[in-house]
């Protein structure tokens, strides 16, 4: 019996015998991509940036355990995010800090503030010249925030003369600030309240300046004040140049210069200063010199002339005294000159002379009692 030859084996890829070719076994690998970008890395970046630095924090960290592991990319990239929340995370900690203990300051001044204070609650940076305000208890030595703003006809405790901003720098210290203030809200107040002798003898000069704390916050402000919470006050003090006549204003300015020049007397008196005290006697010797010369202009004018005249001739006596202290070459000399000065000047005719141009004619207290603490006129103690 004859069979028929068997069937050739099948070729092609549908033959499961054959031989792998020499092609796919020894060729090069197919191509591949280069390693993915890790996504924590980028989100790192972008959230310790933009919103939430802590959580940047932990997605640096995820970023760079996931990198290790699978050969990704992004390294520098989650360790720049991871940086950069982490400084975020310490300044926005900060921030928050700062803005709490303000903020809690603030509270506390608003909370603990009596009821009973007349007034509306302000910002005391709000406060302008001209305005009238009250503080708890009538303490205006006490730092606070806040006060209560009143119409100036009503009783009030302080009225503004000034408010200024200081110089930015580091914090100056409070001596600094307190020899700035005093000598800014004197002169604010003589510009505020020019007729001198028309400020009650209860009224005292105040002012606010920052502490450390508010100035390491921005505060820069110098708020001066006229002080009436030991009386009952009301109406405003103003009489500045703007409420009075021109010849007012001008023989305001001459007398308020010689009181300035007054109240810079040195400190330890002729025995242990006498070069200071012969600087101070020229200086006033100069107020002096600028009164007189005003007071030789309007000598000849009808209702001021004589009283005018009359003062003339004792600042003229006076000038002569200053004139000899600061020649002095001795402590007694000075003493001597200095007396004489005092003495030469009688403020019953200052009286008649602001009588005449229509002004206060209220002797007031520093000048009633040439020794008394705050005096600013050219006072001894034995006169």
């Amino acid at each position: 019996m004859t069979y028929p030859p068997p069937p050739n084996p099948p070729t092609g890829p549908a033959n499961p015998w054959a031989p792998p070719s020499s092609q796919a076994l020894w060729g090069p690998p197919p191509p591949q991509g280069p390693p993915a970008l890790n996504g924590f890395a980028l989100a790192s970046l972008l959230v310790g940036l933009l919103c939430l630095p802590p959580l940047g924090i932990v997605f640096g960290v995820v970023a760079l355990v996931q990198i290790a592991r699978r050969r990704e990319r992004g390294r520098s990239l989650a360790v720049v995010g991871l940086v950069v929340s982490v400084v975020m995370t310490v300044v926005a900690a900060y921030v928050t800090q700062q803005y709490a203990e303000s903020f809690s300051r603030h509270l506390a001044s608003s909370v603990t503030a009596p009821d009973d204070v007349e007034g509306t609650p302000s910002a005391m940076n709000d406060m302008a010249p001209g305005d009238c305000f009250n503080v708890p208890d009538g303490d205006l030595l006490k730092q606070s925030p806040f006060v209560h703003a009143v119409d100036c006809a009503q009783a009030h405790h302080a009225e503004v003369t000034s408010s200024t901003l200081l110089d930015d720098g580091p914090f100056p210290g409070d001596d600094w600030l307190d020899s700035t203030a005093t000598d800014a809200c004197w002169e604010a107040q003589d510009a505020y309240a020019m007729d001198t002798w028309a400020v009650p003898a209860y009224a005292e000069m105040y002012y606010f300046v920052p502490t450390r704390t508010l100035w390491r916050e921005g505060d820069r402000r110098l708020l001066c004040v006229i002080g009436t919470s030991s009386e009952e006050h009301r109406g405003s003090l103003r009489k500045d140049a703007g409420m009075l006549t021109p010849e007012q204003a001008e023989f305001l300015r001459a007398m308020n210069g010689v009181d300035k020049a007054f109240a810079s007397q040195p400190e330890g008196g002729p025995e242990e200063a006498l070069p200071e005290c012969r600087t101070w006697a020229r200086e006033v010797d100069t107020a002096l010199a600028v009164q007189a010369a005003l007071l030789r202009r309007v000598a000849g004018r009808p209702g001021i002339g004589a009283a005018a005249g009359a003062q003339l001739r004792e600042v003229e006596a006076a000038r002569k005294e200053w004139q000899r202290a600061a020649r002095a070459t001795k402590p007694a000399e000075f003493d001597e000159a200095w007396e004489r000065a005092v003495w030469s000047l009688d403020v019953d005719t200052e009286k008649r002379l602001r009588g005449a141009y229509g002004l206060s004619t209220r002797i007031p207290d520093w000048l009633a009692d040439p020794g008394a603490e705050d005096s600013r006129g050219p006072s001894r103690e034995s006169t």
